[in-house]
């Protein structure tokens, strides 16, 4: 096993500050990429998707559940599967407590092509109490490259797509698949990849933090029971 080399405190201190330095350049770095992602254009949603979830049937503006911003986390989930992707299973055990999510004006969802009774065994099995959706009998999973043709069979890959609601209008603001989905699931970390962001005043570009008329900035960050709503 290789282990990492024995030294002093003293030496210890300056290789973790010549680290530092490297860390705070990268969350710099970061805070410019998230800025240049909300920038992104949008494409208007069209085209009516049927999900299936526990009150029956949705469609893509009630995954909102009235908020400004949707979070879909494309979950591997095959109609012929007996249970869910085990390494999407770990990425929903990792998500927070959804209520600091829709503080910020945000709901999170899960979405998969297996039956609704499937997902509904599994989810229970799992213990999870997220929303989430079968697409079983809509295009949702093929428009969004989630579920790919590939020599003839079709086949899975986990993703991450984020939408924006104005009225009754709603926008496509940003996906990302497979390794673009490492280190997320902290509340702060899916924000980021939205067009709102975690609505800081800091952040760019600037008008956004209380748009739609939602709250904003971390002072209104509540310990998850305290929250009204």
């Amino acid at each position: 096993m290789s282990l990492p080399e024995i030294v002093s405190r003293a030496e210890w201190r300056a290789a973790r500050e010549a680290l530092l330095a490297k860390e705070k350049a990268a969350t710099r770095a970061r805070d410019v990429l998230n800025a240049e992602r909300r920038r992104l254009p949008m494409v208007e949603i069209g085209k009516e998707y049927v999900f299936e979830g526990g009150d029956g049937k949705a469609t893509l503006p009630d995954l909102f559940e009235g908020r400004d911003q949707l979070v879909v986390y494309h979950f591997m989930f095959a109609p012929e599967w007996d249970a869910g992707c085990r390494s999407c299973s770990a990425f929903l055990d990792q998500i927070g407590h959804l209520v600091h999510l829709r503080a910020r004006g945000t709901s999170f969802a899960a979405v998969s092509r297996a039956p609704y009774p499937k997902i509904l065994q599994f989810k229970a099995r799992m213990g999870w109490t997220l929303p989430w959706y079968s697409s079983y009998v809509s295009d949702f999973n093929a428009d969004f490259e989630v579920t790919l043709e590939h020599e003839g069979a079709l086949v899975e890959r986990p993703g991450l797509s984020c939408f924006l609601r104005e009225g009754d209008r709603v926008f496509h603001t940003y996906s990302t698949y497979e390794r673009g989905l490492d280190g997320l699931g902290s509340t702060t970390s899916l924000l980021d990849l939205t067009a709102l962001g975690r609505r800081e005043e800091w952040e760019e570009p600037k008008g956004r933090a209380s748009a739609l008329g939602a709250p904003a900035g971390s002072e209104g960050v509540r310990y998850h029971d305290e929250y009204e709503f």
